[in-house]
């Protein structure tokens, strides 16, 4: 009985070390040697200023910056919340939140007629998704290169600059991070000022 024992407290601490000392200790450091970047978060600072990270969408909704896909999680855009919606497709909240979006998409830029893509008006499965689509950033050049007085050829040159391809070219879909891409947008604006001057 006692010899089981003592088995047993031997494996319960040999376990304990190397699942929760030795391989976490293991991993924190060749993650921070090697993939810094990632392993803090992604994030993106500008002249020590914390922007956001490449991995946690925000809430863009100025006519001047292209906008994200909805958020689900309570409050919106909320890290430490990350879930879908769970409504189906019939449930009068989720229509609701379509066509409250479309309704918005549609006073920012009245003009525009062309089919608004999917991802502009739905929430991804975390509710956090930074990316949208080439096609969802593409709708919205009109709009953010009247608004900022840029020729649509020079954002759409922005878009294309700012679009990741597929992951190892098989899996995914191509995306475009917002956050990076109003950050370049800002970036455009503020040289095209320089210049004027």
């Amino acid at each position: 009985m006692l010899a089981s024992l003592r088995i047993s407290f031997v494996f319960f601490i040999l376990f304990t070390l190397t699942c929760g000392v030795i391989y976490p200790g293991a991993v924190t450091i060749l993650a921070q040697t090697f993939f810094p970047h990632q392993a803090n978060g992604s994030l993106i600072a500008e002249d020590d200023k914390l922007l956001g990270s490449e991995l946690i969408g925000q809430n863009f909704s100025a006519p001047k910056y292209f906008w994200g896909r909805l958020s689900a999680t309570t409050p919106a855009y909320n890290a430490t919340s990350s879930s879908g919606s769970n409504l189906g497709a019939a449930n009068p909240d989720l229509i609701k939140a379509i066509q409250g979006r479309i309704d918005a998409l549609k006073a920012a830029d009245p003009g525009n007629a062309a089919p608004i893509p999917v991802d502009l008006v739905t929430a991804s499965g975390s509710g956090l998704d930074p990316h949208i689509s080439p096609a969802a950033a593409n709708y919205q050049i009109a709009r953010v290169a009247k608004v900022r007085d840029l020729p649509e050829n020079s954002v759409k040159i922005l878009i294309a600059q700012n679009t990741d391809g597929r992951l190892w070219d098989i899996f995914g879909e191509p995306r475009v991070n917002v956050l990076k891409l109003n950050l370049a947008l800002d970036n455009l604006q503020a040289d095209k000022k320089r210049q004027e001057q």
